[in-house]
Order: structure tokens, then sequence, then C-alpha cells
């Protein structure tokens, strides 16, 4: 990994000597699924946007990388990466054992917790297999957060599981569901700070083990290859020491995403 660090570095350098022009510049396709808020998602004025998109940006800016956006629906969103669709994928996608079969990922560029959100009447609840016997539970599809409840809570909840985690939300709205499980800021963010959230609240602990939420949240890259990856982890760790992410972060969050 060291050594496809300096070898990134080394390529950044070498184009910033150059002052390689726009035309020179390497493409790179940048894969997100734009309905994650507020990490990614499209805006008011149809534009894609979020923490994952300025990162992305931020990323390429400092590598002097040509980049352009795609979307794709999440449960594709690997597939579409090993189809060359996109050259990596910002989509706030967890580092686990399981995908790194198939892709090789960053370091992280952030980590935060998953927990529950419920009507706030039973705010107060304990989350174990006793209370939740019965319950319906919501989740995105093809996520961390699906693994952990069907592993946890399967055998005595019903988990039903969402293209978007905006469709669990409007389930949990209806009553079709008890609960939703997902990432903490997600659901704050893009949920309980919404119109839409008002008379729900966090149930229960956060979630962080690495079992089921792996090592943070990393940038996918085809499996095996090393030059982007090398570029990427070259371009994160200049932006970590530049302050160019701080920014970022501040713009979203009054916290530090990254984590320990």
């Amino acid at each position: 990994m060291k050594k496809l660090l300096l070898a990134g570095l080394g390529l950044i350098a070498a184009l910033a000597a150059s002052g390689a022009s726009a035309q020179d510049m390497m493409k790179v396709r940048m894969g997100t699924e734009g309905a994650y808020p507020p990490f990614n998602y499209i805006d008011k004025n149809g534009q894609l946007a979020g923490f994952d998109v300025d990162i992305g940006n931020a990323l390429c800016a400092a590598a002097k990388l040509d980049c352009t956006w795609v979307t794709q629906d999440w449960d594709g969103i690997i597939p579409g990466l090993q189809a060359e669709k996109y050259d990596t994928i910002v989509a706030s996608m967890s580092i686990t054992d399981e995908r790194k079969e198939v892709v090789d990922f960053t370091d992280k560029y952030y980590q935060t917790p998953a927990t529950f959100v419920a009507p706030e009447a039973v705010a107060g609840m304990e989350i174990n297999k006793d209370t939740l016997k019965g319950k319906v539970i919501g989740v995105q599809s093809a996520t961390v957060s699906e693994n952990f409840v069907r592993d946890n809570f399967g055998d005595v909840a019903e988990i039903r599981s969402y293209d978007t985690q905006e469709q669990a939300n409007l389930d949990l709205v209806a009553g079709r569901v008890d609960l939703v499980f997902a990432d903490r800021i997600v659901l704050d963010d893009g949920f309980l700070k919404t119109d839409q959230g008002k008379g729900f609240a966090f149930v229960g602990p956060n979630y962080t083990d690495p079992q089921w939420f792996g090592d943070g949240i990393g940038i996918a890259v085809r499996k095996g290859d090393s030059k982007m990856l090398g570029i990427m982890n070259a371009a994160l760790k200049q932006i970590r020491s530049d302050g160019t992410y701080k920014k970022i972060n501040d713009k979203y969050f009054d916290f530090d995403v990254y984590g320990s």
C-alpha cells in the first residue's frame, strides 16, 4: 500500500510540474448513487451534490484529473464499476471483507455509525430480539445495514428492503414499517431534520461493529487497478493535509465525520 501511495504522489507531482492542460489530463469517471443525502443527491437545480461529490471533486482537483460523474442505482453500482461504466465509486460505500473480494478500496474518507429511527412514542424502547419481535424493519437493499438487521433480527422481525433509503423512510411515515435502520447522519439530515421526519426519533444505540460495518467508508476501484488506487489514496492524503477536507467537512457537519 505504501508503494501505491508513493506512486500516486509521484504521478500527482509530475502532473502538477508539467502544467498539464485540461486536454492532457487523465479522464476519470466517478460513479455515485445520487439518492443518499447529505452524502450524494440531486439538488433542486437537478445537479449532483453532497459530501461524496465534493470530496470526489476535490480529489480530482488534487490529482489534476478530468473527472465526470455517472449516477447508478445502488443495487447495480458494483456491477457498473466492473462493466467499466465508471472508474471509481464515490458513494458512501463501507469497506467490508465481502466487497473486498470483488473491488479494491482506498483508505477510508469518513466513518459514521448506524442506528434505528422510529416514532417518538417508542423512542425510549430498548433494541433487542424481545422488543423487535413481530416488528417490521425497513432498510435499503444491498447495504451493510440490511446485512446487519437480517443477521441480528431477521429471525424475529420482518425485514423489508427498498431500492433507496427515501422509500424506506416514506413507508415509516405511512406506518407500513415500524422502524428504519441506516447510517445515523443519513437518517438525521435526510429525514429527521425534514418536515417529513417530524414525530420520529432515534431509537437505541449506535452500531459500528466492523463485522458488518467494515473499516469506514472508502472509494472503490476495479479489482487490480493499482494505478487508480494509488492516485486516489495520494489525493486523499493531500486534501487531508492541506485543509481541503476540513472545509468540505465543515460545510456539511458540525463534527469531524472522518472518525477516529
